[in-house]
């Protein structure tokens, strides 16, 4: 006689857990199978029903009842394998992750093949050690660090105007997107359809170029902007009168803003001292990313420079506003969540970007 399967009884909360496996679209087969299977043991079916409900073999019922009731819910899962053995020793691994971390002679990086020749293995056992340990020579990134004296200075300053903005006041994100192109194709593109994406010509007709400042009101969301033909100083005063027309007159006016040389030409320091409603809150050097409008701009190419046909400055800067209108229309602030305290404990570190 065989020797009767204990009982299986499920709490309610295993129940439930059982229940979602199961009527999860992207679960596992395996794990689904292995679910029903004490689901219905749970309601005291005998393994032939569970067989022929299933269309699975005895062994398996068998199994998993066994299996669950030893482990509960962790006894679902597939125990892990030994595999093979490994073809080279340890040391072997320590050598050749201790030279994939030298510079080799010749060559800027390694590969797979080159550091398989160097260590007499097969590039894949070389894929293999670097997946493992997370090491990818073939990607190299850039970093800027900031060497600005008044560095933790201008980062809580800024910081603060965007965790904590003043009352009755307005804080701008504002810099100037310089020589933007108008381009034109040489043909017509052929547009989107079925089965074919958009084509155009890969050469172009270059139209001349304008520049975009604009004002990010961190508070709010919207953008000021307006297109010059140039970017010298004479450009950066019309625009902060142009700030100054586009907000309420009883509102002081924070305007966060890079150190390019033409925000502190002499002439913009004594228009600022006969409009005292306006304070200027500069970044550190380096360190452009901590003004917002740098991420509008990037929306702004994305959406409307980077595939854009312009057939005149004029059409260009025309398109810009209309593009300016209309995300006012839905606009959101950004949400800054970095403290001061946590962009200075990075800047120690030369990784400031």
């Amino acid at each position: 006689m065989p020797k009767p399967l204990p009982d299986l009884k499920l709490t309610e909360n295993e129940k439930q857990q059982l229940l979602s496996i199961v009527n999860k679209r992207k679960a596992a087969r395996d794990i689904v199978l292995r679910a029903k299977i004490v689901l219905l043991a749970s309601e005291f079916k005998s393994t032939k029903e569970i067989m022929t409900t299933l269309s699975t073999t005895k062994s398996t019922v068998v199994k998993w009842r066994k299996r669950f009731v030893a482990k509960r819910l962790d006894g679902l899962a597939d125990e892990p394998r030994s595999g093979r053995k490994s073809t080279y020793s340890q040391q072997v691994y320590n050598e050749l992750l201790a030279k994939t971390l030298q510079e080799p002679e010749g060559l800027t990086h390694w590969t797979t093949r080159e550091m398989a020749k160097q260590m007499n293995v097969s590039h894949m056992t070389v894929y293999r050690a670097w997946q493992k340990n997370n090491i990818k020579p073939h990607l190299s990134e850039t970093f800027k660090y900031s060497n600005d004296p008044l560095l933790e200075e201008k980062i809580i300053d800024v910081v603060g105007l965007y965790l904590n903005p003043p009352e009755n006041a307005i804080v701008l994100s504002v810099d100037e997107k310089s020589s933007i192109q108008a381009l034109d194709r040489t043909q017509p593109l052929l547009p989107m359809k079925p089965h074919q994406i958009e084509r155009r010509t890969h050469d172009y007709k270059r139209h001349g170029t304008t520049t975009l400042f604009a004002a990010f009101d961190t508070i709010h969301g919207n953008i000021i902007g307006k297109c010059y033909r140039r970017h010298r100083h004479q450009e950066f005063l019309g625009f902060l009168k142009e700030i100054k027309k586009n907000v309420p007159p009883r509102k002081k006016i924070h305007i966060i803003l890079d150190n390019y040389s033409t925000h502190k030409h002499e002439k913009v320091k004594n228009w600022l001292k006969r409009n005292k409603r306006f304070t200027f809150h500069f970044t550190p050097t380096s360190a452009s990313w901590m003004n917002q409008v740098e991420t509008w701009f990037g929306i702004l190419h994305n959406k409307q420079l980077k595939r854009g046909i312009f057939r005149s400055v004029k059409d260009l800067a025309q398109k810009i506003t209309d593009f300016i209108e209309r995300y006012n229309t839905t606009c959101k602030p950004f949400k800054w969540i970095k403290t001061a305290d946590e962009i200075l404990e990075k800047a120690k570190r030369p990784s400031l970007v």
